[in-house]
């Protein structure tokens, strides 16, 4: 505060006294220049890293994490996959495909009817069936029949082969000709209803 001087000359200005500083509080950083500059890093050395504080709602770490012990999956059947199904219509059949096939066929069936005959008239005369036979038919005619009968004068192998190669021929030809009109016919057929369905499916 500034008091005045009771004794003062006049014409000279008063004198005002400095103010009172407030009293330092203790641990007060000192207001010097000399401390301010103690306590600034010297150069090429960094501030000390301050020390974080957890924020607030959240809790400090744990000091070390226990490991969790993992289940091994359990292992499932793969599921059933399920049969799929196509319903599929046969709409046409091509002839000249249908012919070629029953013609292999046909030839395949000629050739095991010559085989069998052959086979079954060897069979045949080894039993001795062809001499009970002409005894046979000896005995009904009698002494007075005239010749004796002898069924190997009709049916001998060579006859019986060739009696099986021609059926093979003819049934080669049937079979043939017939296969074609069948497929011929069953195209026409499938233009009015459609044609055969078929259902396929996996397994």
């Amino acid at each position: 505060m500034s008091t005045n001087n009771p004794n003062q000359r006049p014409g000279t200005a008063p004198r005002v006294s400095a103010p009172a500083r407030p009293p330092q509080r203790p641990g007060a950083a000192p207001s010097s220049p000399a401390a301010a500059a103690a306590k600034r890093p010297a150069q090429g050395q960094s501030a000390p890293a301050a020390v974080k504080r957890p924020a607030q709602g959240q809790s400090a770490p744990a000091a070390a994490k226990r490991p969790v012990p993992t289940r091994p999956p359990l292992v499932k059947p793969a599921p059933k996959a399920k049969a799929r199904r196509a319903r599929l219509l046969v709409s046409k059949v091509e002839p000249w495909s249908v012919l070629k096939m029953a013609f292999l066929l046909s030839v395949a069936l000629g050739i095991i009817t010559v085989v069998a005959s052959i086979v079954l008239w060897s069979v045949l005369d080894v039993i001795g069936l062809f001499d009970k036979v002409n005894s046979l038919m000896t005995d009904i005619q009698g002494s007075e029949g005239g010749a004796a009968f002898d069924i190997m004068s009709f049916a001998s192998l060579g006859q019986v082969a060739s009696y099986a190669t021609i059926i093979a021929v003819v049934n080669v030809v049937l079979l043939t000709t017939l296969s074609m009109l069948s497929a011929v016919l069953y195209n026409i057929s499938a233009t009015l209803v459609g044609g055969i369905g078929v259902t396929l499916t996996d397994d």
